[in-house]
């Protein structure tokens, strides 16, 4: 019976029409619908994932259990004092402050009866919370084209589908083949400019520059030996015969 009254409940929380990462702006987002004359009783947030997360909030100890079962009996000491004070209005006030200690000492004998009993399965405090990965707010069909109207396609959860990264070649460089890390990739450097050659002067080369032979220059015919043209000299003792 109880089941099938937790399932027809589930079912009537209608159509989800957006989802939030947190509480907060589920919230938002229902003051938006309820501003836009949706029906309250329309509107419904649920959250998906739920998780408990205990926060620690400190060591427990006879002394800790003590102070605060004096604060709790303080309390509970001034609701006395404040109905003896309503019942007797002439009452001193030292009875008014009798009945504060006689609180704060209950309270600090129950909460030291209380740790002597759980200390052995705990010795801290913590504080428990109940969260949910995220928050969807639905409505039900008669108000739904409404509510999609009102918070639009932004109110939408959107799924980004992420593409798969192409497939690193894994095949081994060829030999002598220079390997490359497409990571450090940087841009191209442009070619350098020629460099002028140096003009030709009577220093001697320095070690390790290279020096580029000259062609000899041409010899005038004035400085050319006799006879190189191929004409006969005349012989003088020829013509003195």
């Amino acid at each position: 019976m109880f089941a099938g009254q937790m399932g027809a409940g589930r079912d009537e929380v209608g159509e989800k029409v957006a989802s939030f990462p947190t509480y907060e702006k589920a919230q938002k987002a229902v003051s938006s619908l309820i501003a836009g004359e949706v029906p309250a009783r329309d509107i419904a947030i649920v959250g998906s994932g739920l998780r408990s997360i205990e926060r620690i909030t400190g060591r427990l100890g006879y002394a800790t259990a003590a102070r605060s079962g004096a604060l709790n009996g303080l309390m509970l000491g001034l609701l006395f004092a404040f109905i003896f004070v309503l019942g007797t209005p002439t009452a001193q006030i030292s009875a008014f402050l009798g009945v504060l200690l006689v609180g704060m000492a209950l309270g600090m004998l129950l909460s030291l009866g209380t740790y002597s009993i759980v200390r052995r399965r705990r010795d801290f405090a913590s504080v428990m919370q109940v969260t949910a990965d995220h928050y969807d707010v639905c409505v039900a069909a008669p108000s739904l084209a409404k509510a999609r109207g009102i918070l639009g396609p932004a109110g939408a959860s959107r799924t980004v589908v992420a593409r798969p990264a192409a497939p690193a070649d894994t095949a081994p460089p060829l030999y002598g083949e220079r390997v490359q890390n497409p990571g450090a990739a940087g841009p191209a450097v442009p070619p350098r400019p020629p460099v002028p050659s140096r003009p030709v002067d009577d220093e001697p080369p320095r070690y390790g520059e290279r020096v580029t032979p000259q062609s000899a220059p041409p010899t005038s015919p004035a400085e050319s030996e006799p006879g190189s043209d191929g004409a006969p000299e005349s012989d003088p003792s020829r013509d003195d015969r």
